[in-house]
């Protein structure tokens, strides 16, 4: 299993919107490099739900239920989207904050490449977030 961090601006499409769907894809990327990690992505694969520009937090967990496929909104026909399920809520969000202040954060692509909504995260990172978030 891989992991990663998908943004999403909750005005736009939160936590508790997804929640409240289930299940629902994740369109919009434009990004190449955002949508060669969601090309990554396989069925199983779980991501932190990140909420940008307001709140500046991982507030959930998704997983992956399908694959890469073709995204609707895009007239060019060159990017495509995964759909993710909704798992659970963090119990205590984890900011932007925290993350930068951890050490053993420091190499996260939410800040290495903080302008990148899909990211990539590493399973000591994964594992050190769910202690923050999980207490």
């Amino acid at each position: 299993m891989q992991y990663w961090l998908v943004k999403s601006e909750p005005n736009k499409w939160s936590w508790d919107q997804q929640t409240e769907k289930g299940v629902e894809h994740w369109d919009g990327v434009r990004n190449y490099q955002a949508s060669n990690n969601m090309k990554a992505m396989k069925i199983g694969d779980q991501a932190f739900f990140y909420h940008s520009n307001i709140g500046k937090e991982i507030v959930g967990i998704v997983e992956v239920v399908k694959e890469y496929y073709p995204d609707h909104t895009d007239e060019s026909g060159r990017f495509g989207m995964v759909d993710f399920k909704a798992v659970k809520p963090l119990d205590t969000p984890v900011t932007l904050k925290e993350i930068k202040a951890n050490p053993d954060l420091q190499d996260m692509a939410l800040i290495k490449q903080s302008r990148l909504s899909v990211c990539p995260i590493q399973d000591d990172e994964w594992q050190t977030i769910l202690k923050l978030g999980f207490k």
